[in-house]
């Protein structure tokens, strides 16, 4: 029997024949509109759905698919799935780990780039006719905090050490040993010793408001920072003001608390520079994604262990 994928994700068309040519049938619901039908109309049809972090799947949703047996997320973050109702449903859950740190690690560095640089306007200024020369700080030399090491952490790591020069920190979940880079043990004190700041942690409630006000003082107003993580990291609240009062010098983000809405305060800022949740986004990266998603898929329905579980609330004691 052709197991049946409910597709909710809205970026993954082009590549989504990779699974239809291994036999998965796939019915694609990607507007809120569509999401609601298939699953509370028909949500019987489905043994699998293709999701994403923000997207995720709710404990209401999981409840109307009865039939429903795994849950695949493109990427790394699934925080929007509820993995407490998966597990009562003995529901396996897996992600897309790693499959595109390459691709976030090159967003958050050009992200880096355009806003120490102050790229945007400088296009900006030139289009209007003009010709003004600002003076702006170089990367090379600097110092570089990273907030969470894991596989997009590495790559950004790697990306400022050995292509710019940069002596790179690191606050993490617990130490590493593996790694040639510094280890602070309390995002503040990341901040404190960085010139610049990318976060690359995942979301959840362990990674909430890392980033707020005692951490965004002791970055201080030389300080730049990067998020391509997950909004509910950095206290928006807080980012904002520190912002607006030039408490540090300014904010690069690929991320938004209620996306694709982005407060105002943040677009009328001179000192920001804004991109649509778009770090992961590459045809290598995608592709390698929905790769993935196909093997997790065979594995499972063939009765093997899936390739990138995700551990589910029972399985962390």
């Amino acid at each position: 029997m052709t197991a049946t994928v409910l597709v909710l994700v809205e970026t993954v068309n082009e590549y989504l024949p990779i699974l239809e040519r291994q036999g998965y049938h796939l019915e694609l619901a990607p507007t809120p509109a569509e999401r609601k039908t298939a699953i509370f109309e028909h949500g019987e049809r489905f043994s699998a759905v293709l999701t994403r972090g923000p997207l995720g799947l709710t404990a209401e949703e999981i409840a109307a698919l009865p039939n429903l047996q795994i849950i695949c997320v493109i990427g790394a973050g699934y925080e929007q799935v509820d993995l407490q109702a998966a597990r009562q449903r003995g529901i396996v859950v897996t992600n897309g780990a790693g499959v595109n740190a390459s691709s976030v690690a090159d967003h958050a560095m050009a992200l880096l780039l355009a806003l120490v640089r102050d790229i945007p306007r400088a296009d900006a200024s030139v289009r209007r006719g003009e010709w003004a020369k600002v003076m702006r700080p170089s990367l090379a030399g600097k110092r570089l905090g990273v907030l969470g090491l894991g596989a997009v952490g590495m790559a950004i790591a790697r990306r400022a050490a050995l292509g710019f020069d940069m002596s790179v920190s690191y606050h993490n979940r617990r130490m590493r040993n593996d790694v040639p880079y510094t280890f602070c043990a309390t995002p503040t004190e990341l901040a404190r010793v960085s010139d610049f700041l990318i976060v690359a942690t995942p979301g959840g409630l362990d990674t909430r408001q890392l980033i707020n006000k005692q951490s965004l003082d002791a970055l201080g107003p030389k300080g730049f920072l990067v998020n391509v993580a997950r909004a509910s990291v950095v206290a928006t609240a807080d980012l904002i003001s520190a912002l607006e009062q030039r408490r540090i010098a300014g904010a690069a983000l690929d991320v938004f608390d209620h996306e694709p809405e982005v407060p105002q305060a943040l677009k009328n800022l001179p000192n920001v520079v804004l991109t649509p949740h778009v770090a992961g986004l590459s045809p290598e990266a995608t592709r390698a994604m929905v790769e993935l998603v196909g093997q997790n898929l065979t594995a499972f329905f063939s009765g093997k262990p899936v390739l990138t579980p995700v551990r589910l609330p029972d399985e962390e004691r």
